[in-house]
């Protein structure tokens, strides 16, 4: 009886998940199997459409060029989201008055559409009016300002930093939890047994927080494979300037409905389709290496 009232409450979520997650991405796999012209089916074509990506232009061209820019997302934002947000965390967990106030400032910014996000960034950056560049040349810094989003040495870099300052929060709150459940009687105990905080911070607290730096690095990863809007905020659908900021997910929008190709719908499935892969065996990767480096830690 308890099991059917569990399924019974479950149900709805799968339903849900199944019409609007599992059906499209079943879909699209089939698609990417099939010649198309326009939304007409018009036969089986095999692998014809992945052949595609990597022997015909534009694919050719940016579908590397592309994958490269998501990987440097994500290590930039892997190396940045960790290290500061670990670090924020440990500085908030000794502030018991103002640990709640602080933590929901830092979480506020990911509250905000990442498209909303890029557009304000956006305006703050403008060479001709923003108040970065006005600010650099106040304080003298001059030769600091420059048109960041219309470099193509920095653009990249730009959406890198922006994504961090938004999702900073993020990992502030899941270390600072971790945090909360370590008992401080081991950290205590390191200290009495004549090992400075960074020691007791080292070898007894970090350890215990591999849980936790696993988790945000692998959904760091999927986030950084999949990002889309912040990207196109700052360059467009094309990864403006000379497609410095282009991203896969920027790649098949504009196979699926700016190219005008008759067989945009296969081309477009076939580039999901191994972005999908590439997310979800990463992430597999990913968790695997940690649980078993988790498992070498218990024994």
């Amino acid at each position: 009886m308890r099991r059917r009232t569990s399924l019974l409450f479950v149900t709805p979520a799968l339903l849900v998940f199944g019409v609007f997650v599992l059906y499209p991405m079943v879909t699209a796999f089939s698609y990417a199997f099939y010649s198309w012209e326009g939304t007409r089916q018009v036969g089986f074509a095999g692998i014809t459409n992945f052949q595609a990506l990597v022997t015909r232009e534009p694919f050719r061209t940016d579908l590397p060029r592309a994958l490269s820019h998501n990987l440097i997302f994500f290590a930039g934002t892997m190396l940045l989201q960790n290290t500061v947000g670990l670090g924020i965390a440990v500085l908030l967990h000794t502030r018991e008055r103002t640990r709640r106030m602080l933590q929901t400032l830092y979480a506020m910014p990911y509250l905000v559409s990442p498209i909303v996000i890029g557009y304000l960034w956006t305006l703050l950056l403008s060479p001709a009016f923003g108040p970065v560049n006005t600010l650099l040349e106040t304080v003298g810094l001059e030769s600091w300002a420059r048109p960041w989003l219309g470099d193509p040495d920095t653009a990249l870099w730009v959406v890198v930093l922006v994504s961090v300052w938004q999702w900073i929060g993020f990992p502030v709150l899941l270390y600072g939890a971790a945090l909360g459940g370590i008992p401080e009687e081991l950290g205590e105990a390191a200290r009495v047994d004549g090992a400075s905080h960074w020691q007791a911070f080292r070898k007894v607290t970090l350890p215990l927080l591999v849980p936790a730096i696993g988790t945000v690095s692998v959904l760091t990863f999927i986030f950084a494979m999949e990002a889309f809007a912040l990207p196109y905020a700052f360059g467009g659908s094309t990864g403006s300037p000379a497609r410095s900021t282009d991203f896969v997910s920027l790649l098949f929008y504009r196979t699926a409905f700016d190219s005008g190709a008759t067989d945009s719908i296969g081309t477009s499935s076939a580039l999901a389709t191994v972005l999908f892969l590439v997310i979800f065996g990463g992430a597999m990767l990913a968790t695997s290496v940690l649980r078993r480096h988790e498992r070498k830690m218990r024994a």
